[in-house]
């Protein structure tokens, strides 16, 4: 038997070359997991924040004994929520029952594929990345809805209606404030959006030039994620839980998690359209450039990046904290006409100027 050794190293270079296929396969999903490890440890830090500050406001003592300054409570209550019995509705449709808190929790991370953390880090600079965050972030009032209609409950499922009403409400308004932030950078590419604030550091950012539309975003942000003052989707006085009134265990946990995930991603998103994103705004010389390291410039610049980029993100978290245990929750007809009869023709004028001004500049 002859053995022809062209066709021995042809298999050979091709079985490196699948080898090496799937090497890269696999190590495209590092980003990713490092990515929802990073997601998960954010919502805790935000729970342990909310638990403390709200102590701070009503002048209690709030977390302490779950590991040292409570650190640990929320990932007990995780862990609680993770072993609880599950219970289903016996005349519930338990398959729409199951997948609605999944489609929601979904959605929402996929909006983090458009976030940048810092230059050069995101997973997907598209450009249409704004835009892409509201088209995926409107699918999550289905899950609400699906949880609502499926669980055979007349709370439930006003809960849902009143949580569909409310976030097509204020993404209308949300939308025109992000069209108005695209044509200012002409640019819906978030990176794009963030580079076109660096010209001119902390006076460049577009908080200055849309402070209407800032406002607006905001008080859109507050709402899509249904915080005080705008949680009537699943204000306990008057609908039990709303949507997720027979929901128990992790499925009631995934609810939970939505609720930060959502206000996370508005914060990530205020510091991108609105505060700068990754840019310190503030001249600082390096030291690593002093002794000309480049190596450990792009490390520490990527370092900067992200802690200016989640700092930034935090005080957007202190706002809202700090309004839920302030005002007072509103009524679902004052709700309505904040979202129909204010903001929306106020996002649209405040549309409509930047557009006169970006066409008078041509």
């Amino acid at each position: 038997m002859i053995i022809d050794m062209a066709e021995v190293q042809t298999i050979n270079s091709f079985s490196k070359s699948e080898f090496l296929k799937e090497v890269y396969g696999l190590i495209w999903i590092v980003p990713i997991l490092t990515l929802l490890l990073g997601i998960i440890i954010e919502v805790l830090v935000i729970v342990w924040l909310e638990r403390e500050i709200s102590a701070s406001i009503q002048q209690r003592i709030g977390p302490e004994y779950a590991g040292p300054l409570g650190i640990l409570q929320a990932i007990a209550d995780g862990a609680k929520l993770l072993f609880k019995e599950d219970l289903l509705p016996s005349r519930g449709d338990i398959r729409l029952f199951s997948i609605g808190p999944s489609i929601a929790v979904i959605s929402i991370l996929l909006s983090y594929l458009v976030i940048p953390l810092g230059y050069r880090l995101v997973l997907a600079d598209l450009s249409i990345g704004v835009f892409l965050w509201i088209a995926i972030s409107s699918i999550a009032p289905i899950g609400l809805l699906m949880a609502g209609y499926s669980s055979n409950n007349k709370y439930s499922f006003s809960g849902g209606l009143r949580a569909a009403a409310q976030s097509i409400s204020y993404e209308i308004p949300l939308s025109f404030c992000v069209l108005s932030i695209s044509l200012l950078s002409n640019s819906s590419s978030t990176v794009d959006i963030v580079e076109a604030q660096s010209k001119y550091g902390f006076l460049g950012w577009n908080l200055w030039r849309q402070p209407i539309g800032f406002l607006v975003f905001l008080i859109s942000s507050l709402a899509e994620s249904e915080r005080l003052p705008f949680d009537l989707p699943e204000a306990e006085e008057e609908l039990v839980a709303g949507y997720q009134t027979e929901y128990s265990g992790i499925k009631y946990g995934l609810f939970y998690l939505v609720s930060y995930l959502n206000l996370l991603v508005s914060s990530l998103f205020v510091t991108v359209l609105y505060l700068g994103g990754w840019n310190f705004s503030i001249p600082y010389i390096s030291i690593f450039e002093f002794f000309e390291m480049n190596k450990m410039v792009g490390i520490f610049g990527m370092t900067m990046g992200i802690l200016i980029t989640l700092t930034k993100a935090y005080l957007f978290l202190f706002i809202s904290i700090t309004i839920r245990w302030t005002l007072p929750r509103m009524r679902m007809d004052q709700l309505l006409n904040l979202g129909w009869k204010f903001l929306l023709p106020i996002s649209l004028g405040n549309l409509l100027l930047t557009t006169s001004s970006q066409l008078v500049s041509l």
